[in-house]
């Protein structure tokens, strides 16, 4: 199967890891580089970075966290027919979920609540419709798509989850790439590898540093420019990053209509180009880049009163608006 091509968003980070393979030093730190290893899941290019004097041990540590990756790919993608997510969307109802999918439904549906239900992973009927209708639905199809979203009929029980209407499904989209990442990074960290950067579809973690004292530096995409221009940076130890945008998926030249959508509108939110969140999690912060793009101004308030979360927004307008706390570099 032919690899689409690298969108904006998993750009920034892989020109982020490549940043830091030139940034090294490599020869003056006495063999110590970085060792990199990437695989097409979840519907994107997943990018591992470890930095480390025994090459071997990293690359074979490397290959065996992706292998585990793919591992959850199986049960949390919407790309697979046989995965666990597509047999709920499927039945409407799946029996002993894995232990991946309820964390991430339990994890969705806090979110959802905290949002009060600007992140809603019911919506998948609505984004079908989207799709299917090339960004331009009727009006009368977007109320009936609005009829199946409903994160409170998503059912989850000790050993199910149901769906309770006909015809609702759910996706993962909007945190399952970052759990993903949640993981990756977990593994290697158990392997012994504490100065890993883990990336896919723009969502990341950076465990440790990139050099002694150093932490990893990542580039934030400009929404209204061209491919690399890096708008600002951030410094990153033990952070996670996740980035959305109306540019990565849109539907009008104008970029008024795109792929993200408000649960409770049916519509394209109108105040954000562009969200990046900084979370303790990958998962966290992939969660809450896609609330603030639905939530606008009011998305800031939420982030500043989440402890360990920081947020970074460019209006439609150009202005920026960020917590307190976001520092820029």
């Amino acid at each position: 199967m032919k690899e689409p091509r690298i969108t904006r968003r998993q750009f920034i980070s892989i020109v982020a890891a490549a940043g830091t393979a030139l940034s090294l030093g490599l020869p003056a730190l006495d063999k110590l580089r970085i060792v990199t290893k990437n695989r097409f899941l979840m519907g994107t290019r997943v990018n591992l970075n470890l930095i480390s004097r025994d090459w071997e041990s990293a690359d074979l540590a490397a290959e065996t966290c992706l292998t585990e990756m793919a591992g959850l790919e199986k049960i949390l993608s919407r790309h697979l027919s046989s995965s666990q997510l597509s047999r709920l969307n499927q039945e409407g109802s799946l029996s002993d979920p894995h232990p991946a999918l309820r964390d991430l439904i339990t994890q969705s549906k806090e979110l959802s609540g905290l949002s009060q239900g600007g992140f809603d992973i019911t919506i998948k009927p609505l984004q079908d419709l989207y799709r299917e209708t090339t960004g331009n639905p009727a009006p009368e199809q977007i109320q009936q798509a609005l009829a199946l979203v409903d994160y409170q009929k998503l059912i989850l029980e000790e050993s199910r989850i149901g769906l309770l209407a006909a015809g609702m499904a759910i996706t993962l989209d909007g945190i399952a790439k970052g759990y993903i990442v949640d993981k990756g990074v977990e593994l290697l960290q158990v392997a012994g590898f504490k100065d890993v950067l883990v990336e896919a579809g723009g969502d990341l973690t950076a465990s440790g540093e990139r050099a002694e004292n150093t932490p990893w530096r990542i580039g934030l995409q400009d929404p209204r420019r061209e491919l690399g221009e890096i708008l600002t940076r951030v410094e990153l130890r033990d952070r996670s990053l996740a980035t959305s945008g109306d540019y990565l998926q849109s539907y009008t030249m104008d970029l008024s209509s795109h792929h993200i959508l408000d649960p409770r509108t049916g519509f394209s939110p109108p105040d954000f180009s562009s969200v990046s969140v900084s979370a303790p999690s990958a998962s966290l912060a992939d969660g809450l880049a896609t609330t603030m793009m639905v939530l606008g101004e009011g998305g800031l308030d939420l982030i500043e009163d989440l402890a360990g979360c920081e947020a970074y927004a460019v209006r439609k307008d150009g202005q920026i608006r960020k917590t307190a706390g976001f520092v820029e570099h």
